[in-house]
């Protein structure tokens, strides 16, 4: 399946059912009076948040999104039936920005969240609403009411508890291969991958987590350069980011502050989200290279890097538990801030 993570869509709501204007004709019933009954409400357009999608492929062919409008009112007063409302269904992740691409409309970040796009029309009042003691046969009825209409921007940012980052050949998709089911392509040129992909890691019962394999980075993404900021969004929800380091480049500790450089200058949070470093393609490194290798990493990362093989497996284990302990340490903090404190109280302290 084809990745698309933005697109811009035209939502329109259906107009109401126009009100019937209509009079009671029945043999032996003489003024019958009027009976005209009021039309149907047209349809909603919602959006909503949904499991099994990652991807806004579904929107790439289809961009105009227009509900049905509600049924006329008839005679005898019955009433039209109201439209079916229209709802557009996203990947959690999702969010929905005005025509301005910069405002912000909604943040679908949780499965099952639904929000209102576009009210439908209220169906119009046949003419048995208007009759009274001084117009007892009115002969007009109201039509139904407008639908809405806007064009919206969806844009997608992955749901992941870790977020892999590199500069380009650094062996991320080879790594994502090694510790997942995913079957990112790899090859032995930059910019292998286009798109990101997601792996979910299963190191046990109730020890999983998802993975976003972000495309290579590059000096001046944040900036538009290379894939540009394109994809530095998906790694934005990220609790922890392992930063992966080709130790067989010409200057690895360059490569390290290149990616932290970008990180900080597209948004301060992702300079402070926490970062497990891990030194890649170990297995082309010697005894030598690796001691001075891992030095020099720790000196400019203020951390121990973790020396890793996607080819040979070597210590990639190690390092997902580690990535699952963080992310284990976040969510529990995440948890406390959420309940709320006891109180104190106790009616036998009065």
């Amino acid at each position: 399946m084809k990745f698309l993570d933005q697109c811009k869509i035209y939502i329109r709501s259906g107009n109401g059912g126009a009100g019937s204007v209509s009079f009671r004709r029945e043999k032996f019933i003489p003024n019958g009076g009027p009976d005209g009954g009021d039309g149907g409400k047209g349809g909603s357009v919602w959006i909503e948040a949904v499991e099994g999608l990652n991807t806004l492929i579904d929107y790439r062919y289809q961009q105009h999104f227009k509900a049905n409008t509600g049924e006329h009112g008839q005679g005898r007063q019955m009433h039209g039936a109201n439209a079916e409302d229209l709802i557009l269904k996203v990947p959690v992740g999702t969010q929905v920005f005005e025509e301005d691409h910069e405002t912000l409309v909604a943040d679908m970040d949780t499965v099952g969240q639904k929000l209102l796009l576009a009210k439908g029309g209220n169906g119009g009042w046949g003419n048995t609403r208007f009759k009274g003691p001084i117009n007892q046969a009115p002969k007009f009825a109201l039509p139904g009411q407008d639908g809405e209409e806007r064009w919206l921007w969806l844009r997608l940012k992955l749901i992941a508890d870790a977020g892999l980052v590199g500069l380009p050949n650094a062996g991320k998709s080879t790594f994502l291969a090694a510790s997942s089911a995913a079957k990112p392509k790899i090859a032995d040129y930059p910019f292998t991958t286009l798109t990101p992909n997601l792996g979910v890691i299963d190191l046990g019962v109730e020890q999983r987590f998802v993975i976003a394999d972000i495309p290579g980075l590059i000096e001046g993404a944040s900036e538009g350069a290379g894939l540009g900021t394109r994809f530095l969004g998906h790694v934005e929800r990220t609790k922890v980011l392992i930063h992966l380091i080709d130790g067989t480049q010409e200057d690895p500790v360059e490569a390290y502050k290149i990616i932290r450089k970008e990180l900080a200058a597209y948004d301060d949070g992702l300079a402070d989200r926490q970062e497990i470093v891990a030194i890649n393609k170990a297995d082309s490194l010697d005894a030598d290279q690796r001691k001075a290798l891992v030095k020099a990493i720790k000196k400019v990362s203020k951390q121990t890097p973790h020396l890793i093989s996607g080819v040979t497996h070597e210590g990639v284990r190690d390092l997902l538990f580690a990535t699952l302990g963080v992310i284990n340490e976040q969510k529990s903090a995440e948890k406390q801030a959420e309940t709320p404190a006891e109180s104190s109280y106790s009616p036998w302290d009065d």
